[in-house]
């Protein structure tokens, strides 16, 4: 014990440093780290293949605030994600097809898009302007027309005039029907259209769906009867969901809802189960595994079709988080330590970024990051930490659920710390609270360095409020 200062001592001293990894929870595959390790000098790495990130480097030359994206990450997860279902579609005897579609409003960033649909996955688009990006991918020559495109959201008019413009130009888009407008307004639609259903089953997630405004209900879908074109039936349970069986019991219930609806509408022939796959933020809690998960999915729906005696269909997930949350990293130094006195006897650890602006699902969810230390990685002398933002605003801040972080004692030098796993939705929520600048982004593939988006400037963020 030092005068003032509480310190965690961690037995973790190991040759080979296999106690700090695990310490940190690096290289483990069932969490998402397994491209993580430490370097020789105690700082992180990120692998890619043959290549090798030390990230320590990296933000010496960059600076911080910064968010580092590795788009090989995303490559893998879509890749290892058609693999596996079409590994059990094989194993189990489904007869069904499958097909991922990406849904953009995760990341709307090219840099996320382009790799995921370079491996094979198809999009689900929001809105308008989404759809207007997936147009203007087109005529750069970045997607070809065999893509599939599914439209979901509240279909403005002129989201539905650039449906039918795409569709006139040979592109597979699929509008979702929400509703009784929308039924109405689609009814002459000459294209495949699915229809949504607000199914009555309740799971437990991060998120409170107990009230939900889209979809009709199981009810309404029975009494609608035939639906011209109709080849897709769609559900959204939640996000980040937190077990197997609730994202497993929906697909049951909708097929049986699928069977019905298939008596007046034999063009139907495709389940679309939305997004809910979750992703183990707490890299020390027991978390299920994506084998495990679509084990179950394709296993569940071929049992459930042979009992109703129906024609196995197609299978669609719109797993967004679970593919692009691990690709992106986001790197703080901190630039001071003040006491908390609390009963923990922690320290606040002040960051040169925003929590609020940059990670807002901090204070908005209550999100529970994984956060490591860039540097002195096997210094085994550790304060209890809370984590404050640069912005005036006491919210902003990281305290691991009221608990603590484990960081490096400041000594001599910078200190940089890393959030994991933030590469889902954090940009396109992000704000400028204060009037923050949003951190550099950077682009780390085959070996190199890239700059996606600069640091912001005053004048940049100024323009962006009239000044």
């Amino acid at each position: 014990m030092v005068a003032g200062k509480k310190i965690v001592r961690m037995e973790t001293t190991t040759k080979n440093g296999k106690g700090f990894r695990k310490m940190w929870r690096l290289g483990f595959e069932e969490v998402n780290t397994s491209h993580f390790d430490i370097s020789p000098d105690d700082e992180l790495v990120v692998r890619e293949g043959n290549y090798q990130y030390n990230i320590f480097d990296i933000i010496k030359k960059y600076g911080t605030s910064t968010e580092i994206l590795f788009p090989t990450i995303i490559e893998n997860r879509v890749r290892d994600l058609l693999e596996t279902f079409n590994a059990y579609i094989k194993v189990l005897g489904y007869k069904g097809r499958f097909f991922y579609h990406y849904p953009m409003k995760v990341n709307q960033n090219k840099e996320f898009v382009l790799p995921a649909v370079a491996e094979g996955a198809n999009l689900e688009v929001a809105s308008a302007n989404e759809l207007f990006l997936v147009k203007r991918m087109i005529e750069q020559d970045k997607f070809t027309n065999r893509i599939r495109v599914i439209c979901n959201g509240p279909k403005t008019e002129r989201y539905i005039q650039l449906i039918e413009e795409l569709r006139g130009k040979g592109l597979t888009v699929i509008p979702i029907i929400e509703d009784y407008v929308e039924l109405e307004r689609l009814s002459k639609f000459s294209g495949e259209v699915g229809i949504r259903v607000d199914l009555s089953i309740k799971v437990k997630s991060h998120w409170d769906k107990r009230f939900n405004r889209f979809g009709f209900t199981e009810d309404e879908l029975l009494k609608l009867g035939k639906i011209r074109n109709l080849t897709i039936l769609h559900y959204h349970i939640s996000s980040q969901v937190e077990s197997i069986d609730g994202l497993v019991a929906p697909v049951k219930r909708a097929l049986e809802l699928f069977s019905k609806m298939k008596l007046k509408n034999p063009g139907l022939d495709t389940l679309d189960i939305g997004g809910g796959a979750g992703v183990p933020y707490n890299k020390y809690k027991n978390f299920y595994s994506s084998k495990n998960l679509v084990q179950r999915i394709v296993k569940t729906a071929k049992q459930t079709c042979d009992a109703l005696g129906i024609k196995h269909p197609n299978l669609i997930v719109e797993w967004g988080r679970y593919v692009v949350a691990p690709a992106q990293i986001t790197v703080y130094r901190v630039l001071a330590e003040k006491d908390v006195n609390n009963k923990g006897k922690n320290k606040w650890y002040v960051v040169d970024g925003s929590f609020m602006n940059d990670l807002i699902d901090t204070w908005a969810l209550k999100q529970k990051w994984h956060v490591i230390p860039v540097n002195n990685m096997r210094n085994p002398k550790l304060e209890r930490v809370w984590l404050a933002g640069s912005s005036c605003d006491s919210d902003d801040k990281y305290t691991n659920g009221g608990s603590h972080v484990l960081l490096p004692r400041l000594e001599e030098g910078p200190q940089f710390v890393a959030f994991l796993d933030t590469g889902a939705y954090q940009d396109s929520l992000a704000s400028h609270h204060c009037l923050l600048s949003s951190p550099l982004k950077l682009i780390a593939s085959n070996g190199e360095i890239k700059v996606a988006r600069k640091r912001e400037t005053p004048e940049d963020v100024g323009r962006l409020f009239g000044w």
